[in-house]
């Protein structure tokens, strides 16, 4: 690796002021799982790195207003999330998603804000997080914005955050009854990246689906929401017949990729036959 600074903020103003608009060669640092191997590859040099774990508890813990939903510090390790018992109660998916999410010790390194910013389409956090309607607050020189999670990712690694904001809390609303699942398919161990990440919410009563919020990951460039099979379902009675409808509106929806983990074709099979099992694990939850 080439030289660079590392410097360490001991509040979020600091951190703000060290990093610059204009140069991508100066990033925040927060848990390093994904940074450290882009620069040891030489992917990614950098001139300097604004650590932000000097930033102290106001990004670091989680809390569970009153409301039911969740408010999780950009800090917060996954391996934290995937032991709330806040967390389990609120939105129980995300805590069931990192059991598998790639190995115990990244989980205790990683943090929620970096694996978001960090935008790797085959993460399993962002489909999820579509998927239960969460949105992250960032911080820069002119202020805090909110950002839904389906917002925030622009493309391949790439958000719509500016080089000199930051992540500094992912707010999750009450899912007020609403059932949700996440499908994985690997190739290889249940920790490998996914070839596909699918995971749905849905509202039911009277054994029809009111409302669905359907979001894909690494099958696509990005993570995104499925509204085309999202409509299919609303309103509908739930049958066998409606789920492979659902299955098959969605492989056509998804505008898939091909890459090391399978052919276009062989993604579009996935999303048929796993978004109907996300869907019938959800509405059995």
């Amino acid at each position: 690796m080439t030289p660079f600074e590392l410097v360490e903020p001991a509040t979020l103003a600091e951190a703000l002021s060290l990093l610059d608009p204009d140069d991508p060669a100066v990033r925040p640092f927060a848990g390093g799982t994904a940074l450290m191997l882009m620069m040891k590859s030489g992917l990614y040099r950098p001139q300097r790195l604004v650590s932000l774990r000097g930033l102290g508890n106001g990004i670091s813990a989680i809390a569970a207003p009153p409301d039911g939903g969740l408010k999780i510090g950009a800090m917060v390790r996954l391996a934290e999330l995937e032991r709330s018992e806040a967390v389990r109660q609120a939105a129980p998916v995300i805590a069931d998603t990192l059991l598998t999410h790639s190995n115990v010790r990244v989980r205790n390194v990683a943090t929620v804000g970096g694996n978001l910013a960090h935008a790797d389409p085959h993460m399993d956090l962002p489909p999820v997080l579509i998927a239960l309607g969460a949105s992250v607050r960032a911080a820069g020189p002119a202020g805090e914005r909110v950002i839904p999670v389906e917002d925030l990712l622009a493309g391949y690694m790439a958000t719509v955050l500016a080089n000199d904001e930051l992540i500094v809390r992912l707010d999750v609303p009450a899912q007020a009854g609403r059932r949700a699942a996440y499908a994985k398919v690997t190739a290889r161990s249940a920790g490998d990246w996914p070839a596909l990440g699918v995971a749905v919410s849905v509202a039911a009563a009277d054994g029809a689906i009111a409302d669905a919020r359907i979001a894909v990951g690494a099958a696509t460039e990005t993570a995104m929401r499925l509204k085309q099979t999202e409509a299919l379902l609303a309103s509908r009675p739930v049958d066998d017949a409606l789920l492979r409808e659902a299955g098959k509106c969605a492989a056509a929806e998804a505008p898939v990729v091909a890459d090391l983990h399978g052919s276009a074709a062989y993604k579009r099979v996935l999303v048929e036959v796993h978004l109907r099992r996300a869907l019938q694990q959800a509405l059995a939850a």
